[in-house]
């Protein structure tokens, strides 16, 4: 070896297509734990988590069950709803945002399970299992080179008849063993095709949990927005029956202040005012919609945030609705979600 490296000996060169089998294994040994990593960062940020589960790995024993971050922001929320007070449109709103927390950090868990078994379990058997046995026999097979290189050089230097004779031997066995051991690496790594095709699969598995997660997320919060959709009257009619409090202002828009700090309030005196001076005139005003609204049903307008519609009131109609115009589209609007214009 070290004849080698000085070029002082010749090497038996491997054939081209061992050569790209092998630097294909290298590839797809490198790419692999680079996958495999990232998806651990991706499952389990916290660096600290991922060394604690690993030695308990090690040492064979079951990880503590332990609340991940959405679990532990839901208990936060329901147990400061339960101190507001249930009753309060805060504390309700709290108290089902934390539920929805929780069930979200409930689908974390079964992503990071399903990841782990059906995604990172085969790439880590690769790397630890297919990869090393690769591994031992490429040592091997570098070894039978060695010996069949030697054996050519000593058959070179042989002066003698009978040294000739005796390393002639000694090369067609090395030439054997190596093309023997040749072999046996070759077999091994063309599987590294079906290594690839079964990787698929579990990326397949992989894609398939993260999507199934996402459509529980997404669903969790579209029905935690429906249900804190209903709440802003509410809470403008506890205000109202509360106006006899030191407390003169509260901005109505504020049960959903803690999902979105951007959202502007409005005081309730302004839209006091603003809507019986809509209503008494009995015209019409533009109004900002201040959030996303889905009508409940077909008497009522969806609105989107920010844009502006034309509002006006009817005889008879609820104090804690107007009627929305945009475009050749009406109907019922919530007053809370709404700041009128000038």
């Amino acid at each position: 070896f070290t004849e080698e490296k000085l070029g002082q000996a010749e090497k038996t060169e491997l054939d081209a297509h061992l050569e790209n089998l092998l630097s294909k294994a290298e590839c797809t040994k490198l790419w692999t734990e680079k996958i495999m990593k990232q998806t651990e960062v991706l499952l389990q940020p916290n660096p600290n988590a991922r060394i604690e589960e690993f030695v308990y790995e090690k040492l064979d024993r079951k990880a503590p069950s332990r609340m991940n971050n959405p679990e532990l922001l839901g208990q936060y929320m329901i147990d400061a709803g339960n101190e507001f007070g249930p009753g309060t449109a805060y504390g309700n709103a709290l108290i089902k945002c934390g539920e929805t927390q929780k069930r979200i950090g409930t689908a974390d868990r079964e992503l990071i399970q399903t990841s782990a078994i059906n995604f990172l379990t085969p790439l880590r058997n690769f790397i630890e299992g297919d990869y090393k046995t690769i591994t031992k026999e490429r040592k091997l097979l570098q070894n039978k080179r060695l010996d069949l290189d030697a054996a050519k050089t000593r058959l070179k230097k042989a002066k003698v008849a009978e040294a000739r004779a005796a390393s002639e031997q000694e090369v067609r066995i090395t030439q054997s063993e190596f093309d023997r051991q040749a072999e046996i690496t070759r077999l091994l790594l063309e599987g590294i095709s079906s290594t690839h095709a079964h990787h698929l699969r579990c990326l397949n598995d992989f894609v398939e949990a993260q999507m199934t997660y996402y459509a529980q997320c997404y669903q969790y919060m579209l029905d935690l927005q429906k249900q804190l959709g209903s709440f802003p009257s509410t809470f403008l009619s506890n205000n109202n029956q509360s106006s006899s409090a030191p407390v003169q202002s509260v901005s109505a828009p504020s049960v959903l202040a803690s999902a979105s700090a951007s959202l502007p309030s409005v005081s309730n005196s302004v839209v006091t005012s603003g809507i019986s001076e809509l209503r008494s005139s009995s015209g019409s005003r533009k109004a900002r919609v201040l959030y996303d609204y889905d009508a409940a049903n077909s008497s009522e307008l969806s609105l989107l945030a920010d844009e502006v519609i034309t509002v006006y009131s009817i005889p008879g109609m609820d104090s804690d609705w107007l009627m929305g115009e945009r475009g050749n589209q009406k109907g019922k609007v919530p007053i809370t979600y709404l700041e009128l214009l000038n």
